[in-house]
């Protein structure tokens, strides 16, 4: 079983930066591939960001690209989501999720195990 509670959502303006953090309960997360969703009101949840087990690969929804990163600290079992240049359509609740495998999956099907979310809110 692995547990996900994330932190560093808010309210901001718009061109500010905010730094998102996922904690995994047990040192197993090491080994999997860690995912970021997010789900607007009214919306779908939909593909963020995605890294494999070592922090070796990477990948990104086009709307966040160059925007956003997503790293890992496998040694604090934390998995981070770097926010640059937030937007007004980035507005939504942001998931944390661990995949049963190490490498990058980019759906939501391919992950077991998701954290509670936490709201990012982006005022123009």
């Amino acid at each position: 079983q692995v547990q996900l509670v994330e932190s560093g959502g808010g309210l901001v303006q718009a061109g500010v930066s905010l730094r998102l953090s996922c904690a995994a309960s047990v040192r197993t997360s090491s080994n999997r591939a860690m995912g970021w969703f997010r789900q607007a009101p009214g919306k779908e949840r939909e593909f963020v960001a995605a890294i494999n087990w070592s922090g070796g690969s990477t990948r990104y929804a086009d709307s966040v690209k160059g925007r956003f990163t997503i790293s890992r600290d496998n040694a604090k079992n934390t998995v981070y989501l770097q926010m640059n240049s937030l937007k007004p359509e980035d507005t939504a609740v942001y998931y944390c999720a661990a995949a049963p495998q190490s490498s990058i999956v980019t759906t939501t099907r391919g992950y077991n195990y998701w954290g509670q979310g936490t709201q990012v809110t982006v005022s123009s």
